[in-house]
C-alpha cells in the first residue's frame, strides 16, 4: 500500500461508546495489516491506543507521547500505554517517573 498518497481513517470512539470502540479497533487491525509498518508513533487518544497495542501485536516498535493537551495527569490511554510502548513518554516533566512515562525536553 502507497501511504504516502492515502488517508486511512477509523471512526473516533470512546470507553462510553462500546460498539464505536470495537469498531474502531477493527477499523485500526485492517489498516495496520495492510500498510505493516515498523513503527508506530502516537500521542493518544483511543485510536492511538489501538494503534500502540495492535502496532506491538503485529511486531512494530511502538512509542507513546501523552498529548500535550494533558499537562495535569496522563490520560487514561497514556497510563495504560506503558504496558505496551517501547517508548512511553510525558511531555511535562512533573508527570515523568523513574518507570515511565519518561521526559526528553519540551516539545514547545
Amino acid at each position: 500500500m502507497d501511504v504516502d498518497s492515502q488517508l486511512l481513517t477509523v471512526t473516533d470512539a470512546n470507553m462510553n461508546a462500546k460498539l464505536l470502540l470495537l469498531t474502531m479497533f477493527f477499523q485500526m487491525f485492517r489498516h495496520l495489516m495492510a500498510v505493516r509498518p515498523d513503527l508506530v508513533i502516537t500521542t493518544g487518544a483511543a485510536p492511538g491506543f489501538a494503534a500502540l497495542t495492535l502496532g506491538r501485536m503485529l511486531g512494530a516498535k511502538v512509542i507513546w507521547i501523552d498529548s500535550i493537551a494533558n499537562s495535569e495527569e496522563m490520560s487514561s490511554s497514556g497510563k495504560q500505554a506503558g504496558r505496551f510502548a517501547h517508548l512511553w513518554l510525558t511531555q511535562w516533566q512533573h508527570l515523568s517517573r523513574p518507570e515511565g512515562p519518561h521526559y526528553f525536553g519540551a516539545v514547545l
